[in-house]
């Protein structure tokens, strides 16, 4: 890994998708979570792209393609939208903008929820790749987002580092990311 690359400031996208929280109806938790999370994982520095959206297919594909294309995220998490209900349409707003589907996180993420709530099969989160960025469905419950990053999250540096994208460095005693060892 270059020095260059260890150095660099990643900026990591953040997306709460919700009717109501984008009306002020009430406050974005999840978002909150996503970020208390992020940097109770990482001791690299970063910095957030914060949005919180209404549930509207257009409207969350362009917020992905901005983060992505003109704010330069490596990681765009989004939270909200991924359950059976007509209005949710994160999954279908992923899959319309990304290059290619990463279907290995939305499996452990439903997985690891199973040992939770039955309800888990009803969740359609995904992740897929758009340029070199990763694209991110968490839930919307901001108990289950912490259930699901630490469960994926320990694929996400390496995930980044083979898109060259920043380094991301975490706290070893909160998380365990997985990269392989150089020979």
């Amino acid at each position: 890994m270059e020095v260059s690359k260890k150095n660099n400031v990643a900026k990591i996208g953040i997306v709460t998708v919700s009717d109501r929280a984008s009306a002020g109806v009430y406050e974005d938790l999840s978002g909150k979570a996503i970020i208390n999370t992020l940097n109770d994982y990482l001791i690299s520095k970063w910095t957030e792209v914060y949005e919180v959206i209404p549930d509207e297919q257009d409207v969350i594909e362009k917020t992905i393609i901005n983060m992505v294309d003109k704010e330069n995220c490596c990681l765009v998490i989004t939270t909200g939208g991924t359950g059976p209900a007509k209005r949710d349409v994160t999954p279908e707003a992923t899959e319309a903008v990304c290059d290619r589907m990463m279907p290995g996180f939305g499996e452990l993420m439903r997985a690891e929820s199973l040992k939770f709530v039955p309800t888990a099969i009803l969740s359609r989160q995904t992740a897929g790749l758009r340029n070199n960025s990763l694209v991110l469905n968490l839930p919307g419950k901001p108990k289950s987002i912490r259930e699901c990053l630490d469960a994926v999250f320990p694929a996400i540096p390496y995930c980044i580092d083979l898109m060259d994208g920043p380094y991301l460095d975490c706290d070893t005693e909160v998380i365990q990311p997985f990269r392989p060892k150089k020979k």
